[in-house]
């Protein structure tokens, strides 16, 4: 069984959705929720922000977390500054490699592999890990993505985040990519990161494992820019129906976790969200009550213990015996 290894962008990418901003305070104890359940890597954040950020992502340090702790930073040697001032352990350094982002910055394939031979190097001296992303990688030829790709694994890097930027992909074309770029650079470890814009972010991180990558990136809830990111307990709990990997993350305070970020944030889950959402055990049918009586898992895919759920197994929603939100683990 393979081990999946589950980077939180809660406090990086997450923190980008518009009109979402939480204290410092938050922002630590959004960290210790996620290192207690078992988060094996948390990128908390962006320093080239300015100092705020950056006291930010130092206070979340000190913490003296299990997780690794690392940034987002640009291809710019002041973002590697600024993140090397933070004293964190690990950075990851995101390119654009799409024509279209390149040229949307006035770049081109001339500097991108010029800028990579001068920053990595760099960087894999001023840091104990170094990670790469593909930024907008779907939306780049195959044959350019495994040359970039070629180029990254000539570094002492890490791993290579593969980036489906605008979440255009689907299942099918992930698989062929992860596939065709671990055959072509075999040693490279491989990261994706998905979005959710066409409502495909769990799908395609699941896929993207599937496939052979060993690290997928994901937001609690799914929070992030436009339509958010790949959501934590959507992964997880998706993860688990997969005879041949595993991850570390422990699943019965997601409700819980999911819940509070949720009220942070400002951004409330939807009742009918897969996993935390108020009525993702509630029943009706009299079939499916019926069935239930005899199994609780007649109609549902796991316990709702699993996740953090209390109280009853399930729910008829005619009969108003669903929980409130304030019968939800969470308020405990």
């Amino acid at each position: 069984m393979r081990t999946i290894q589950i980077v939180d962008t809660t406090l990086r990418d997450g923190l980008q959705a518009p009109g979402v901003c939480i204290s410092r305070r938050a922002k630590i104890e959004i960290a210790n929720r996620l290192d207690k359940i078992g988060l094996p890597e948390l990128e908390v954040g962006t320093p080239a922000m300015g100092k705020t950020a950056c006291d930010d992502i130092r206070a979340i340090d000190r913490l003296g977390l299990s997780a690794r702790i690392s940034v987002w930073c640009r291809a710019r040697r002041d973002d590697l500054a600024a993140a090397a001032e933070c004293g964190v352990e690990g950075v990851h350094i995101s390119f654009p490699v799409s024509d279209i982002l390149l040229n949307a910055f006035n770049k081109d394939r001339i500097w991108l592999k010029r800028t990579m031979a001068e920053l990595l190097p760099d960087a894999c001296r001023r840091f104990d890990r170094v990670t790469v992303g593909a930024q907008d990688a779907t939306r780049t030829t195959l044959d350019k993505l495994m040359d970039f790709a070629a180029t990254v694994a000539g570094f002492r890097v890490d791993r290579l985040r593969i980036a489906d930027t605008v979440g255009i992909c689907r299942p099918l074309q992930i698989e062929q990519t992860i596939d065709a770029i671990r055959c072509y650079v075999p040693d490279l470890p491989l990261e994706f990161h998905a979005h959710n814009d066409l409502g495909m972010a769990t799908a395609n991180a699941v896929t993207a494992a599937e496939a052979g990558a060993e690290a997928l990136s994901v937001t609690v809830n799914g929070i992030g820019e436009r339509s958010g990111n790949a959501p934590l307990e959507e992964t997880v709990m998706a993860l688990a129906g997969v005879d041949t990997l595993t991850c570390t993350i422990l699943t019965d305070t997601l409700a819980s976790l999911c819940e509070r970020v949720a009220k942070m944030t400002g951004r409330p889950i939807p009742e009918a969200k897969p996993i935390t959402g108020a009525a993702a055990f509630r029943h009706q049918s009299p079939i499916h009550l019926a069935g239930l009586r005899r199994s609780p898992l007649a109609y549902q895919p796991f316990l709702p213990q699993t996740v953090g759920w209390t109280g009853k197994q399930f729910f008829n929603a005619s009969s108003g015996n669903a929980p409130p939100r304030n019968k939800h683990p969470v308020a405990a």
